[in-house]
């Protein structure tokens, strides 16, 4: 009898604040490149495991599980909109939540990978609930990724913020200057997560040169 395929976790946690709307383009293309993503995912050929995709939106309202974490194939996107403040606490906080919960993500599952997009500063206490991200079972073995997207509300001191979350300092934060390399990091990160789904090592993390993204088109 062949095993079975192996849960394999994205889950990204994505800034829908109201500052994602301005422009509008913002919110719009991310909700896009989730969109192709999941598509992407739910088509892979990727035999030892099963993408498994949900989507954490943090805004005024506190952070909500916009898409469950389930296979790519049964997910039914819908838009995200973009309003209120940044509480990135909230969303770490449920990402550790969901993390913890074998039901969602049983001890079988290879290690997650978590996408952390954001535009702005965190606007409420964040560094108590990453710190137990982190030092989670499946949190500390996390691939986690970070996406600073440009604008006004893009401080340094933001982008320290992403630092603290990232896994791989080879990686780093990627800065989306524009929204055309939020759609390449996107489809690296599509990529490189089949890749892994593929291989005989999916626990390995990938480290991007953001050099690279050119290979990668919108």
């Amino acid at each position: 009898m062949a095993a079975k395929a192996r849960p394999l976790p994205v889950v990204v946690l994505a800034d829908v604040s109201g500052s994602m709307g301005e422009p509008q383009e913002k919110i719009d293309v991310l909700n896009e490149c989730i969109r192709r993503m999941l598509s992407d995912f739910a088509t892979a050929d990727v035999g030892r495991g099963v993408i498994h995709v949900g989507v954490i939106a943090f805004s005024q309202d506190g952070a909500v599980l916009h898409q469950e974490l389930v296979p790519a194939a049964k997910a039914s996107w819908t838009d995200m909109q973009a309003r209120g403040g940044t509480p990135l606490g909230a969303a770490l906080a449920l990402a550790d939540e969901l993390l913890r919960d074998e039901a969602t993500v049983p001890p079988r599952a290879f290690s997650p990978t978590l996408i952390l997009v954001s535009d702005g500063k965190p606007t409420d206490d964040w560094e108590e609930a990453l710190d137990r991200l982190l030092d989670s079972p499946k949190g500390s073995k996390a691939t986690r990724l970070a996406v600073a997207i440009g604008g006004p509300g893009m401080t340094e001191q933001a982008k320290a913020v992403l630092r603290r979350f990232v896994s791989d300092e080879a990686s780093g934060v990627f800065e989306a200057q524009d929204v055309s390399r939020i759609q390449q990091y996107f489809r690296w990160v599509t990529v490189t997560v089949t890749q892994r789904a593929q291989s005989t090592r999916p626990d390995r993390a990938p480290v991007l040169n953001p050099e690279d993204l050119s290979d990668f088109g919108a």
